[in-house]
């Protein structure tokens, strides 16, 4: 156990597939286990960027809280709550936008991104561009600083954004008197891709993906779907190519994943051989999380009781920062 705080944002994209759960969700939980202080939030206000349904919204809100709690996200542990329920981050963006240079957000990735699709478009260099998407990162910035955060873990694409929170908090503690932590990253070390049941990336898009939670036979169907090639039972075969062996190390024991390569190397195992081992793991794995999944989506004010316990506990260390933030700028605490 470490004691520094660690901070985590999901956004609500509904139910994830096993390649999120490896790449994202194990390592977030992993980490989450190893610091006193660690807090994770449903980044709702961020969705809303993007997501003009409010009933999707909302459905795909419970169903990311459903997903890491079933998958053992402990609530007595770790701060879990909903960016929503803590106003003192929307009040905390506004101070932080008044020290935020225009140029900042002009360098934002993701803002970049969409000026230079419209450009080679032909479009408007701002079209489509709404300013929830422009000052995305201000908002991110008071996500992490509010809680005082030591680390957030990213992917590559998101680092960016911890490098602009730390820029931020520099602004306004030079500007004003030192009341933020400057905040650092940790790279995610679970970002290999895995392959979908054709080859492909696994992703939702494409419609290859095995989900997390499942009925036992819908998943035995899917893993029996993996796309392999002709080679015989006796033949030795390439483990690093395979899909059925690479999913499997993910999800295997260490002396497991070395008997099934050791097997495909030296011939005899076959590719329903194979499949069927990989689903017994993949069953393993997510039976109980699938039951405890569907409890929860079954019971929406359970996670509403827990979330709203979560914002509690997260608007104590918020109130505590927006307070010093606002006195540092001229203005009076909150009572």
């Amino acid at each position: 156990m470490t004691g520094k705080t660690i901070l985590t944002g999901v956004k609500p994209t509904g139910a994830p597939h096993i390649g999120n759960y490896i790449g994202a969700i194990r390592p977030a939980l992993q980490l989450a286990a190893t610091h006193k202080k660690s807090y994770l939030f449903i980044a709702d206000y961020h969705a809303l960027n993007a997501v003009h349904d409010p009933q999707a919204l909302r459905q795909d809100s419970y169903q990311v809280a459903a997903c890491w709690l079933s998958l053992g996200l402990d609530p007595e542990r770790t701060v879990f709550y909903r960016q929503s329920d803590v106003p003192e981050i929307f009040e905390l963006t506004t101070l932080l936008s008044a020290v935020t240079p225009k140029g900042l957000m002009d360098r934002s990735h993701a803002y970049k991104a969409v000026v230079d699709k419209n450009t080679s478009e032909g479009r408007d260099a701002d079209a489509d561009v709404n300013m929830g998407l422009y000052t995305y990162p201000i908002l991110m910035a008071a996500d992490i600083l509010m809680a005082q955060t030591d680390i957030v873990p990213v992917g590559k694409d998101q680092v960016q954004h911890i490098e602009f929170a730390r820029d931020m908090a520099g602004y306004f503690n030079n500007t004003f008197k030192p009341v933020f932590k400057l905040p650092e990253y940790q790279l995610e070390k679970g970002g290999a891709l895995l392959p979908g049941i054709d080859g492909r990336k696994m992703s939702k898009s494409y419609n290859n993906h095995i989900p997390v939670f499942m009925d036992t036979p819908a998943r035995k169907k899917l893993v029996m779907k993996i796309v392999t090639d002709s080679k015989l039972p006796a033949e030795p075969k390439n483990p690093d190519d395979n899909i059925i062996f690479q999913i499997y190390a993910h999800m295997a024991s260490v002396d497991e994943v070395a008997s099934m390569r050791e097997a495909f190397e030296k011939g005899g195992l076959g590719y329903g051989d194979a499949k069927q081992a990989l689903f017994q793991v993949l069953e393993r794995e997510f039976e109980r999380p699938t039951q405890l999944y569907n409890e929860y989506m079954a019971n929406p004010a359970r996670i509403d009781e827990l979330l709203e316990k979560g914002a509690e506990q997260a608007r104590i260390i918020a109130r505590n920062t927006l307070s010093m933030a606002r006195m540092a700028a001229g203005l009076k605490p909150l009572l």
